[in-house]
């Protein structure tokens, strides 16, 4: 099958189509260690940041360090402009604004960081509908987000793609 021959796209986001500086993931993850008082080294930064090693919150239990209280702190310091000044397009992902079909973005950043990113690149256009998941959409791998945006986009049939950078995706 070539890329013609689908009817309907669906993207991941972050690893994907764009990516975040090391330079930010080890500052704001400095943040939240200081506040927790947790001295992440960079290795377990990056792991918890792109999910190196499977689901995040065992990778913290595993480190003695209590998810919701995590969670808590770095969406306290996480701020959408810095991340979004921070965040990069893969070169190769230009493609994707030239897809002439349905084409979706299903991600696990939330909105309020999403936004702000698809902003700054300029590609909000690309999509014809934007999840973000939540406790309420469900999370990748459910396929709940993924058949919301596909319906939302009006594409529920025919063949397609999910392109994505976890196993999760």
């Amino acid at each position: 099958m070539n890329a013609a021959s689908y009817d309907r796209w669906v993207f991941d986001l972050d690893g994907t189509l764009v990516d975040v500086d090391p330079d930010y993931v080890h500052d704001l993850l400095g943040r939240v260690g200081d506040r927790i008082e947790y001295p992440f080294t960079e290795r377990e930064a990056e792991a918890i940041w792109h999910g190196f090693g499977g689901e995040r919150n065992r990778t913290l239990e595993a480190a003695g360090i209590d998810p919701d209280r995590f969670w808590e702190v770095f969406h306290d310091e996480e701020d959408p402009e810095a991340r979004a000044e921070s965040t990069f397009l893969y070169d190769d992902a230009e493609l994707v604004g030239e897809i002439d079909a349905p084409t979706v973005l299903v991600t696990h950043c939330q909105a309020y960081l999403t936004e702000p990113v698809l902003a700054r690149l300029d590609i909000a256009d690309w999509f014809d509908t934007v999840v973000c998941c939540t406790p309420e959409t469900g999370w990748k791998p459910d396929p709940a987000p993924v058949r919301r945006a596909l319906s939302a986009a009006g594409a529920r049939e025919g063949p397609g793609i999910l392109v994505g950078d976890a196993v999760h995706d």
